[in-house]
């Protein structure tokens, strides 16, 4: 994790939920997550532009976009061919699937965890101190 606060990029294409989300790690318990800045992103194309200009600790990432499946940024990011240069940030795949194939496809496309919609705010920042804590552990 970077020495300030930590980055998480949430890669969400709807507004409400991007809202939501950030309200609700704004009021965390848990400072980490609390004092965490928050980008945002709508598209994977949004998202790689912030992950070539900014040190990202932790995606956020929605399985379903407008212009293409979360988990082919996943795997850019695994082959290192998005954010050249810079840490590789942890990657939780968020979706509403529920399928177990879908989240061993996840895994496998690089996804270090991930979350199920609809989730409670608990679990939402439950599972981001979770991988923040471990990636500070990991001394990334």
């Amino acid at each position: 994790m970077t020495a300030e606060n930590p980055r998480i990029l949430l890669v969400e294409d709807e507004e409400l939920n991007r809202t939501l989300v950030k309200a609700v790690l704004a009021r965390a318990q848990i400072t980490a997550v609390r004092d965490a800045e928050v980008l945002d992103a709508s598209t994977l194309a949004s998202a790689r532009t912030q992950l070539g200009a900014e040190d990202i600790d932790l995606i956020l990432l929605d399985m379903n976009l407008p212009d293409g499946s979360g988990l082919t940024l996943a795997s850019e990011l695994a082959a290192g061919t998005v954010a050249a240069g810079r840490p590789r940030p942890t990657v939780v795949a968020v979706t509403a699937s529920v399928l177990p194939q879908d989240r061993e496809a996840a895994l496998r496309a690089g996804c270090d965890g991930f979350l199920d919609k609809p989730y409670a705010a608990a679990d939402l920042v439950a599972t981001v101190a979770e991988h923040l804590s471990r990636r500070d552990s990991q001394g990334s």
